[in-house]
This record gives structure tokens, C-alpha cells and sequence, in this order.
């Protein structure tokens, strides 16, 4: 009777071999489908932190809206300092949304947005110096769209451009859609924001 030698076949060394590859194919596999979906959720949790901080930083400047008026060089009447456009906004407000160089109890805050992002101009009222001579700031790189609409006083239709020949007010509230672009990526969000100041 013949005894079989000790140790393994290369058969068998081959066989275990190719099951221990095929699991590192598979650990590895796993790990980077986990890297990546950990890598997304940090690029949308850190998009909407910013989403967030730009509505509270709207919010605020705009909750803070006041029926300020002033007395353009030609009018002999004061007007209200209140411009709203379907792509733009400048009022007068309470609550600036940058800190102020010196102590101001009202500016003055125009908003658009374009291929370039969100930008933001901001002065403190009174001012000689017209709002549209003050350097713009770039807010936000990713902001590629913003729409405002305006709640009248007396009908509850939402209107594109707050006409202040008709109203002599600060509408009852304005809804903004923000737009975000990273990448190929696009999101929307729509905030309404109430007006205290704008009474009846």
C-alpha cells in the first residue's frame, strides 16, 4: 500500500489561490462602491449646507425689508426704495445680509444672478454714492438661477415685476426660486419670505 506525500497538490494550491483573488475582487469592489457613495453624500451635504446658508442669508435681508424712501435728484416727490424684477431685487432693509463698514440703521441690497453666480451689492442709506458705482460681491460661484415673484396687497395673485406705480408699498411677501449648478448636476428651491414691514 502506497502513502499519499503530505502538503497540497498545485491543483489545490491553484484552486485556493484563485478563491482568495476572487474575494479581493469583491472586498475591493465593495470598498470602492463605498468610497464613492460615501464621496457623494459629502458633495450633496455639503451643497445643501450652502443652499441653506444662501436662503438664511435671502431670509433675513428680506425679512427685514422697510418701506424706505428717498428723493431721486429730478423728483420733487420722495419713492419708495423698493425695485422687483422676475431676475433682480434692490430694497431697503433692517438687516443687511454683510456685516456694514460703520453703524447704519438701514441699507440698501440688490440681488441677481447669472453665469457667474449669485451677486450681491450692499451700501449703507443714506448714501451719496449710487448703489450701481459699488463693487459687486460674488456671493456664490454655483447659484445659476434666481426668480423672484411678488404678493400684491390687495389680490393674492403673485405678480413678476412689482410695479410701484400701482402699489405704493412693499409687496406682502416675495418667493424666490434658487437655482444650484455643480457640475452636471442642478437643483431648484423655492422659499417664501413674508414682509413684516410692508402692513397694510
Amino acid at each position: 500500500m502506497s502513502t499519499r506525500p503530505r502538503g497540497f497538490t498545485l491543483l489545490e494550491l491553484m484552486l485556493a489561490l484563485s478563491i482568495v483573488a476572487v474575494l479581493m475582487v469583491i472586498v475591493s469592489g465593495g470598498l470602492r462602491i463605498g468610497l464613492t457613495a460615501w464621496q457623494r453624500g459629502e458633495e450633496r451635504t455639503a451643497r445643501l449646507d450652502r443652499d441653506r446658508s444662501l436662503v438664511v442669508l435671502l431670509e433675513g435681508a428680506l425679512a427685514g425689508a422697510f418701506p424706505y424712501r428717498v428723493t431721486p435728484g429730478d423728483a420733487e416727490e420722495p419713492r419708495l426704495l423698493f425695485e422687483g424684477h422676475p431676475d433682480r431685487i434692490t430694497f431697503a432693509t433692517l438687516s443687511p445680509p454683510l456685516p456694514t463698514a460703520a453703524p447704519a440703521a438701514f441699507s440698501v441690497v440688490s440681488l441677481t444672478a447669472d453665469s457667474a453666480g449669485l451677486t450681491l451689492r450692499q451700501q449703507i442709506l443714506p448714501s451719496p454714492v449710487p448703489l450701481d458705482r459699488v463693487e459687486p460681491l460674488r456671493v456664490d460661484a454655483h447659484t445659476s438661477g434666481l426668480r423672484f415673484r411678488y404678493l400684491g396687497q390687495e389680490a393674492d395673485s403673485w405678480e413678476d415685476v412689482w410695479d410701484l406705480t400701482r402699489e405704493d408699498s412693499l409687496p406682502r411677501a416675495v418667493e424666490i426660486t434658487l437655482v444650484s449648478t455643480v457640475g452636471r448636476r442642478s437643483t431648484s428651491q423655492t422659499i417664501t419670505v413674508p414682509i413684516p414691514a410692508s402692513g397694510p
